[in-house]
């Protein structure tokens, strides 16, 4: 088993001088081995024997066509190699591969190169944090992982930086700054990366930092675009804030979005306003809790669908748009679906922005109903200065962060799901840079509809929305979805166990010894020569135990071990 110790202060003030002095080292056969990551590759990443990105290809599905895992054999999956993170915070990344090479992050913004059939170590990158107090992180200290381009490995930090690596070395390329660290702004997302550009967005909504998504020149790092996701006034949604509000109004977009190859055009997801309080800022709040579609040429906004309009819950609107083909009353439609925070499957034509339809898949309160397409809200759960509500779901959300995967096989969307309200009332807040800009007081405690049940596994049928199966689960179910041509979906657990799921039933067909830490990790899988892979990391924290109130509290949950530890299998 390989070790890694935890970075001192000593290595990471040397960290970038010990990189480019050689302690990242790879050999010229290595160089020659490692396979460019085209352009077309990118497009065509659904079929490579890889996992060229964060949700394996452009329209984030998480599904592989790989079956050589599959409901005969996966009881006989067994541990092909492991490696410890020597970190005790939440581990999010997914193992990206290319070719025999993978690579994972950890939290602190470090970037570990294996060699994906054996674990063999090849490098690893520390990104220097010496200047970071890394008080406005939200919510732990994590990395969603990289982006491959043509020779190069991409991470965004939690200081705000833009990095390039050599893929075969790990020696650093290239490095752009977006922001000062500690004002508000942070970067825990993988990138993405489109026709030569490395895209990112911003995290920092909790602290009123102004959001935005940027590109850059994937050879070079040269900016080329920056798009604010909360208008100026002068600018196209600018008059659904009151004056000066849009300055500190959130809108960060703080998760990867999806790509449409056939219109060119990115779609990505925006956090809440700032601040939560919502009798702050009157008015719809765009482009706050909306998915976008932006021009990947100039980061021109072409329509954006607003799931949570004017929203005091947290609801955000980040979570990964999946584009796949629905139909519905007998017509086909380009789709993206979504599992959004505020407890709604939605489903929007990815031509137009127009919604098709929208289905509860937890208890919902808040947002109660659709008029001409458009969410109506409950104002009686409005919080308010004074004013308390219990609404459903809570801010941590029917789904947080963690990605679904939708098979092309059964055409199940699979959620995990967290099943949470909240008590939360306003409370007199002023915006000062680098501290919380909430005006709320609130706690997360179980849905009174599920006894002894803080999460679940949900199939929902792409074309109705409509549950399928669902497993139940007493501990939060925190961990992204896996599907695949085997019909398996695999996701972890929180009590550290990765599952194996029939994907048309949701029998659970192979469960793994227990790991050593909770799961909230994105499972991903892979073939080299032949011989298929599905990897994980353990390693409990992210929202859920510093935020979760009542369920944090829960004595199963706080007893959850932690610790870093990449678990690969194969049969």
């Amino acid at each position: 088993m390989i070790r890694l110790s935890p970075p001192t202060a000593a290595r990471r003030r040397s960290l970038w001088l010990s990189a480019v002095a050689g302690l990242l080292t790879a050999t010229a056969a290595h160089a020659a081995d490692y396979p460019p990551v085209t352009d077309a590759r990118l497009i065509q990443a659904a079929r490579d024997d890889g996992w060229l990105m964060y949700r394996r290809d452009y329209a984030s599905t998480g599904y592989a066509p790989f079956d050589e895992i599959d409901t005969g054999n996966v009881g006989q999956l067994k541990l092909a190699y492991e490696l410890e993170s020597g970190l005790d915070v939440g581990h999010e990344s997914p193992p990206v591969v290319n070719g025999d090479y993978l690579y994972v992050t950890t939290p602190r913004s470090r970037v570990i190169a294996l060699q994906a059939s054996t674990g063999k170590p090849l490098w690893t990158y520390e990104h220097d944090l010496s200047d970071t107090g890394l008080k406005t992180v939200c919510c732990d200290v994590v990395n969603r992982g990289v982006a491959l381009y043509e020779d190069k490995v991409y991470m965004a930090t939690l200081n705000n930086d833009v990095v390039a690596l050599d893929a075969v070395s790990g020696k650093p390329v290239w490095k752009k700054k977006l922001e000062k660290p500690d004002v508000g702004y942070a970067m825990t997302l993988a990138p993405l990366v489109v026709k030569g550009k490395v895209i990112v967005g911003v995290s920092g909504g909790e602290y009123g930092a102004r959001g935005y998504v940027a590109a850059f020149d994937a050879r070079t790092g040269k900016p080329l675009w920056k798009r604010h996701t909360v208008p100026a006034p002068n600018e196209p949604g600018g008059d659904t804030w009151p004056k000066g509000a849009y300055k500190n109004g959130g809108g960060a977009a703080w998760l990867t979005g999806s790509y449409d190859p056939d219109t060119d055009t990115l779609l990505w997801g925006v956090g809440n306003p700032g601040p939560w309080l919502a009798t702050m800022r009157p008015g719809d709040n765009l482009y706050t809790d909306s998915v976008i579609a932006i021009d990947p040429a100039n980061g021109k906004i072409k329509w954006h669908y607003q799931y949570t309009p004017n929203d005091t819950w947290d609801y955000d609107g980040t979570n990964e748009p999946v584009l796949t083909d629905i139909t519905r009353d007998g017509k086909t439609y380009k789709a993206l679906v979504s599992a959004s925070r505020n407890g709604w499957f939605y489903a929007i034509d990815r031509s137009n922005g127009q919604l098709i339809y929208a289905e509860k898949f937890v208890t919902a309160t808040s947002v109660k109903g659709f008029e001409n397409g458009k969410p109506v809200t409950d104002e009686a759960m409005r919080p308010g200065i004074g004013k308390e509500v219990f609404t459903c779901p809570s801010f941590l959300g029917g789904k947080n962060w963690w990605p679904i995967s939708i098979s092309a096989d059964t055409h199940y969307a699979y959620v995990p799901t967290l099943h949470s309200c909240m008590t939360i009332k306003g409370v007199p807040v002023s915006y000062k840079a680098g501290l919380p800009y909430l005006g709320a007081q609130f706690k997360v405690m179980r849905d009174p509809a599920y006894q002894d049940q803080w999460g679940s596994v949900q199939a929902i049928d792409i074309n109705t929305g409509k549950q399928v199966w669902t497993f139940p689960s007493a501990l939060p179910w925190n961990s992204g979805m896996l599907s695949t041509a085997g019909g398996l979906v695999f996701s972890g657990s929180a009590d550290g166990y990765l599952h194996a799921f029939d994907a048309k039933t949701g029998k659970v067909l192979w469960k793994s010894p227990q790991t050593s830490s909770g799961i909230i990790g994105v499972p991903s899988t892979w073939r080299v020569g032949g011989k298929q892979y599905v990897g994980i990391w353990a390693g409990w924290g992210g929202a859920s135990p510093i935020w979760g109130g009542e369920m944090a509290e829960d004595k199963r949950v706080r007893d959850i071990p932690l610790g870093g530890h990449l678990y690969v299998f194969s049969l």
